[in-house]
């Protein structure tokens, strides 16, 4: 069985594959609080204590380090801080909600819960409880001078009234809602009721309190929006309501369909930032210029995905373009896996080139490389999206032939200026003067 599997267990799975996610880090009987798309809200933002939550995956070694001492810190600062842990892999949406592209990712939600402060400090309990009780002693010092970070009486008020007011909902009609929803880039999930509707009227607190939430944590990049449908009846002929409500979510480019999940907040939440997670943009793809690039961007992520390109002289800027554009177009395709991806020139990183037994077949040439184990698989087929798509499923399926990366871990990386996205220039050579050369000395033979 190859080594690449996918971040989620595989249904009947019985053996191990190379990506084959861990057990969580944490259970019941720890002191760690497990976080998910599901409870996030409940626990964490709707709460007035000080959290410290983790977001980390099974898979990364630096977390595995973490994991004692995050539930040390856990049970010294019991009754006290909150200490959390949210599985990123496998709740990419909350990780991606939060920005987190790396593991472990630790922030601090204190006294304004929308606005999550990055830890910095070092990875060891002690320096965990002591970052928790200096947040703590400033979330105490906003309250005695009155400052509470604009959140609880937002939360009041959304609780204590039902669900919170509709200034988040947008109402839409025959006239507005093709100018706001059919050509936009952001992701809408429309709701089309009847005033008459008692279960519109059930989700009515539901769909607002969403809106709020959903509108805060995307940063206006997913809406939710209400059409009443007794009287905009063309666009309940076009989108074909016949029962209320119905919700549908429209998409740039694509069809509207229509949303089959529950009618809690927390359900229209969970599926708006995971709508949120599929359209954010793709990972970064970058050129490995020094060591730190490439230690930075494989030792966070469960695989990385390095391109070698033919040299600049042997294709020009608008070649490498063209491959670069083929690598970023797979990069948005597999941006939920969390992959890093990295790109070099022919002989630039020669040793990296070795170690991976890139060169023999030519460039381009593609290695996807797991830094935990130090493995490695190639791809055979050809560097175009297809080529690359099938060498990236098979991974994914954890099949594939793999190698150990050669001398067990990454080589010496060359640190090399940047590519300036110029066609290459030859070297200029040096002007020979042949003045002084006695031609006639040409004819002679020499023994």
């Amino acid at each position: 069985m190859g080594m690449f599997g996918t971040s989620r267990l595989l249904l009947g799975a019985v053996s191990c594959t190379f990506f084959l996610a861990a057990n969580s880090l944490y259970s019941s009987s720890d002191d760690v609080i497990e976080l998910t798309p599901t409870n996030f809200n409940n626990e964490v933002i709707q709460s007035d204590s000080l959290w410290l939550v983790e977001f980390y995956a099974p898979w990364c070694g630096h977390c595995q380090r973490l994991t004692p001492e995050w539930k040390k810190a856990a049970t010294a600062l019991k009754g006290v801080v909150k200490v959390g842990a949210v599985d990123a892999d496998k709740h990419q949406s909350l990780g991606g909600q939060y920005g987190v592209r790396g593991f472990p990712t630790i922030k601090i939600f204190g006294s304004n819960k929308n606005k999550a402060e990055d830890y910095q400090g070092g990875r060891t309990s002690d320096a965990i409880v002591d970052a928790a009780l200096s947040a703590l002693r400033s979330l105490v010092k906003d309250r005695l001078s009155g400052r509470s970070g604009g959140y609880s009486s937002g939360k009041q008020s959304s609780r204590e009234s039902g669900g919170g007011d509709k200034k988040d909902v947008i109402e839409l009609t025959d006239d507005s809602f093709d100018k706001n929803v059919v050509n936009s880039d952001d992701v809408w999930l429309v709701e089309f009721y009847a005033p008459w509707c008692g279960h519109c009227k059930n989700l009515e607190p539901e769909w607002a309190a969403a809106a709020t939430e959903v509108n805060e944590q995307t940063k206006g990049k997913v809406k939710l929006a209400a059409v009443d449908a007794t009287v905009n009846q063309m666009l309940a002929s076009r989108y074909g309501i016949r029962g209320f409500p119905t919700i549908k979510i429209f998409q740039k480019g694509e069809d509207p369909v229509d949303y089959d999940g529950g009618r809690t907040r927390s359900d229209i939440v969970a599926r708006a930032l995971d709508l949120f997670s599929e359209s954010a943009p793709p990972p970064e793809l970058l050129e490995i210029i020094d060591e730190n690039v490439v230690k930075s961007t494989c030792d966070a992520h469960q695989l990385c995905v390095i391109a070698v390109l033919p040299h600049i002289l042997d294709t020009g800027a608008a070649g490498r373009n063209s491959y670069l554009e083929v690598m970023l177009k797979m990069a948005d395709k597999y941006k939920k896996k969390m992959w890093g991806w990295l790109w070099t020139e022919a002989g630039a990183q020669s040793e990296l080139e070795n170690s991976l037994g890139i060169g023999g077949f030519g460039y381009p040439a593609m290695a996807a490389v797991n830094a935990r184990k130090m493995k490695f698989a190639l791809l055979k087929g050809s560097f175009s999206e297809q080529g690359i798509n099938e060498f990236l499923r098979e991974l994914s399926f954890g099949r594939g032939s793999t190698a150990p990366v050669g001398g067990g871990g990454f080589p010496k990386i060359n640190t090399v200026e940047p590519w300036d996205g110029k066609d290459g220039e030859l070297p200029v050579e040096d002007d020979i003067d042949l003045s002084d050369v006695d031609l006639e000395d040409w004819d002679k033979d020499e023994l």
